[in-house]
């Protein structure tokens, strides 16, 4: 009798112990995502897609003549007769050009607008072009909207010397005593020294490799045949199902804005990227996975850079709002419902201070309405401002504390964490890196988390610390302390992502693979 009184006292203490964790875990917000397997978001990006970025995959961009003259490279020209710089006053506004300068700083960058592989456009800091009217003028900046005065001809070297003529096939020059850069070189000049038609053209910063570039390097024809073989090859029904076996339960899936005007999108872009989509939601269908779709390049460029599909680093988006609205509004009648729909996210990384918050939070009140109007369970998603010359991007707590998203149903705020990239990690231990998540990351999203708001997601993420290097074990140690924090995040996580050709530790398939990341550890 007594084995079996203790039995049963020990069967019932297990269930009441059972019990109790399981209501502990549903009150502590881990079932709070509807239509999730596991209760939370456990996903992953598939970045590279749909919206490309070449530091991902450099090998798309091969065969592209002068790549590394594609849109928004920054070059400077150095006139090798008067050994000083072609100048941009006051970066453009003055409408002056000079050749007088000793050093080159922002002034004397000009960011390249490709026109072919031997023709390009000038853009200057401010947003001005240099122009040329005609034979034997100088060279001003008088237009923002380039057309054929715009427009010059570049002639290298190997030694990377130019010449340059304008569209009426007249040289440029550097005309001594007036420091001018004009258009009346008489003939045609070589690459010999002293000539006042030669400038040593360098090259600042990185380049972008981003789907404007791709698209505009390779034209029309070779940039549908690279990203038709590479959208039906990079991700496939095999990728989902390999989620699904790592109970990943849901893909974070960025598109690009021109996705609106399949099949046929406006220049340089090349349709096809709305049928990848399409079969995105069949595939994820399939193995009962969610998709979140993600604006990741919005009209005009939040962010101005290559993954929001910048034509140079300007960010316009604010001026383009009407018409990423309109974006939304696509996407939300398409995908509205879907069966394999979680959410929609308005936007990726606007950037601070150039996206100002009033004009976002507005826009995001606006795009919610919009969602609304084809799903009353989608939800909506809003990412917080990102800064891409700070240790750490702006508070998120902004959009809380103006009441973004309150009294409204199904809204998520969007974090970005990176341990990467900023002068602030480099010099940090694997130990220091650990401890700066506890530490920061996780007292700031408990405070999320308990505010009266929306719920708390990373969407961006990678298992990657500091300058990297770092040890097997030292990987696992780092990714195990990022799955304990991000994890309590109230609407969960998303990897970034989940392939990467030239970087393995931001390809969440080769982490697990490898064993660099022990997801179910």
């Amino acid at each position: 009798m007594f084995p079996l009184i203790s039995l049963m006292e020990s069967v019932s203490c297990k269930w009441l112990l059972l019990s109790f964790l399981l209501i502990s875990w549903a009150s502590s917000g881990l079932g709070a995502v509807d239509g999730v397997k596991g209760g939370k978001v456990r996903g992953v990006n598939l970045g590279n897609w749909l919206v490309i970025e070449g530091w991902m995959e450099p090998s798309l961009f091969n065969g592209i003549e002068n790549q590394d003259m594609l849109d928004g490279a920054k070059v400077r020209f150095q006139s090798l007769s008067l050994n000083k710089y072609v100048s941009a006053k006051y970066g453009g506004n003055t409408g002056l050009v000079t050749v007088d300068q000793n050093i080159a700083n922002t002034w004397e960058t000009f960011r390249l607008w490709r026109v072919s592989q031997s023709d390009y456009q000038f853009r200057t800091l401010n947003g001005q072009f240099l122009s040329c009217p005609g034979k034997g003028a100088s060279i001003t900046t008088t237009s923002k909207l380039p057309s054929l005065n715009e427009t010059f001809t570049i002639e290298r070297s190997s030694e990377n010397r130019v010449i340059i003529k304008n569209s009426g096939g007249t040289y440029l020059q550097a005309s001594s005593g007036r420091n001018k850069l004009t258009a009346d070189y008489v003939g045609t000049p070589g690459f010999n020294d002293g000539n006042a038609a030669i400038f040593k053209m360098t090259f600042v910063g990185d380049q972008m490799q981003g789907e404007y570039q791709l698209c505009n390097g390779h034209g029309l024809k070779n940039a549908t045949k690279v990203l038709t073989e590479h959208r039906n090859n990079y991700i496939t029904r095999e990728d989902f199902q390999y989620l699904s076996q790592h109970r990943i339960n849901t893909v974070r899936i960025p598109v690009g804005w021109w996705i609106t005007k399949d099949p046929n999108p406006p220049a340089p872009y090349v349709g096809g990227s709305l049928s990848a989509l399409d079969n995105a939601f069949k595939w994820a269908q399939e193995v009962s996975i969610k998709c979140i779709i993600d604006l990741h390049a919005a009209p005009g460029s939040q962010n101005g850079k290559d993954h929001s599909s910048g034509r140079d680093d300007s960010i316009d988006w604010p001026s383009h709002i009407p018409e990423t609205l309109e974006v939304i509004e696509f996407l939300a009648s398409r995908y509205g419902n879907d069966p394999a729909l979680l959410g929609i996210e308005l936007l990726s990384g606007p950037s601070s201070p150039e996206v100002p918050f009033d004009i976002l939070q507005k826009y995001y009140e606006d795009g919610y309405d919009i969602v609304r109007k084809h799903s009353p369970t989608a939800y909506v998603i809003m990412c917080q401002l990102s800064s891409y010359n700070a240790a750490d991007p702006p508070e998120p707590a902004a959009l809380y504390q103006a009441n973004t998203g309150k009294g409204k149903s199904y809204v998520v705020v969007d974090l970005h964490y990176f341990n990467v990239h900023k002068s602030l990690f480099d010099n940090m231990t694997a130990q220091q890196h650990i401890n700066y998540l506890h530490d920061t990351r996780k007292t700031q999203m408990n405070s999320l988390n308990a505010a009266d708001g929306p719920l708390v997601f990373i969407g961006e993420w990678v298992n990657e610390f500091g300058i990297g290097g770092w040890s097997q074990r030292e990987y696992q140690n780092f990714g195990r302390a990022q799955l304990d924090v991000y994890g309590s995040a109230s609407f969960g996580w998303a990897y970034w992502s989940l392939k990467n050709d030239a970087n393995n530790h931001w390809s969440l398939k080769w982490n697990i693979d490898n064993n660099y990341l022990q997801l179910n550890a």
